[in-house]
């Protein structure tokens, strides 16, 4: 079923800014590609939300790729590679060496490591055996340099005043560390001659995208107000790197379609709807779209499937919940 996309929560016009920008990133490209995703010959792009470090979170991070390289990444596999694993695998010898020996040495105890040696091995990320009682691994494939940029989108639809004080603050945090190369303020378009966004108090360094989702989502949905500027990086280059890095692998894992694991995809009430070139959740109890806060089992209008629904055969085996599991991680698996 068709509809607009409508900005009655935060969450829904979050997961509208990701589809654009899976469609249409970088901004004010000029593609005329029917395809799912906007590439060069020099860069492809992995979408995903709700990243960040201990300090900052993102609602939209875009992790620009080099394309020879994100491919090589996939001989990881699927999955993240967290800071322990990236330990491992980014230093992996070619030929075989007792793993104490290959690894630089940790800022932690090196049973901790060993404990990740075994881990990467069971993953198939690296090779291990035996010689006598010490562990030696080998690299399966050297890791790539797969990320070239990574670029932060915070979303407000209704950018007021007060919304816009709360996110210069934020601004400032990521001016100042500089660990995005770029940071951009996605808001909804009013259609005034000035958008309001851009007389709001916000560092000058953001970009600011303004947004139509009316018509659904589509490549020409967003256009640039304000152009950012190129943050300067404050951490060492070593530091920047690894937490980039970080958070570039865990948006090759997680994307921005895992919200069904937080949500209740398996009640009776729970639909995809089309908006263009999104499938967006709608509770057809409640008639709107509804956030992970809301579509839980505490949930009042919550009812299961009926188990005649979960021993229905194709095109829905297991039931429309288990369909749209799947449907959901097939799309992720198929931006990778």
């Amino acid at each position: 079923m068709s509809g607009p996309a409508t900005a009655d929560s935060e969450f829904s016009y979050e997961l509208c800014v990701c589809r654009w920008a899976e469609l249409a990133w970088p901004p004010g490209s000029d593609s005329n590609d029917e395809s799912d995703a906007h590439t060069s010959d020099d860069t492809v792009h992995v979408v995903a939300r709700q990243l960040g470090t201990k300090h900052r979170r993102w609602d939209t991070v875009v992790i620009e790729c080099d394309p020879d390289a994100l491919q090589a990444r996939a001989a990881f596999g699927d999955d993240e590679l967290d800071s322990d694993l990236l330990h491992v695998v980014r230093n992996a010898p070619a030929e075989w060496a007792w793993y104490r020996d290959a690894l630089p040495e940790p800022d932690y105890p090196w049973r901790y490591v060993r404990e990740a040696v075994h881990r990467a091995a069971d993953r198939g990320v690296v090779q291990t055996r035996s010689e006598g009682n010490r562990i030696q691994l080998k690299q399966i494939a050297p890791y790539p340099d797969w990320v070239q940029r990574l670029i932060a989108i915070e979303n407000k639809p209704d950018l007021d005043a007060a919304a816009a004080d709360r996110l210069a603050e934020q601004i400032d945090h990521d001016v100042e560390t500089g660990l995005a190369d770029e940071v951009w303020v996605a808001t909804a378009e009013t259609g005034a001659t000035v958008e309001p966004a851009l007389l709001e108090a916000l560092p000058v360094e953001a970009g600011i995208l303004t947004t139509d989702f009316t018509g659904g989502v589509d490549s020409d949905a967003a256009s640039v107000a304000w152009h950012p500027t190129s943050l300067t990086p404050t951490h060492g280059d070593d530091y920047r790197v690894s937490r980039r890095l970080e958070l570039a692998e865990r948006a090759y894992g997680r994307g921005w379609r895992e919200y069904h694991a937080t949500m209740r995809p398996d009640c009776r009430h729970f639909e995809l709807r089309r908006t263009g070139r999104l499938l967006v959740p709608w509770c057809a109890a409640k008639e709107c779209h509804q956030s992970s806060s809301v579509c839980s089992g505490g949930c009042e209008a919550f009812e299961p499937e009926p188990p005649a629904w979960r021993t229905k055969g194709w095109p829905i085996d297991g039931g429309p919940g288990a369909g749209i599991r799947r449907l959901l991680a097939a799309r992720a698996a198929r931006k990778r």
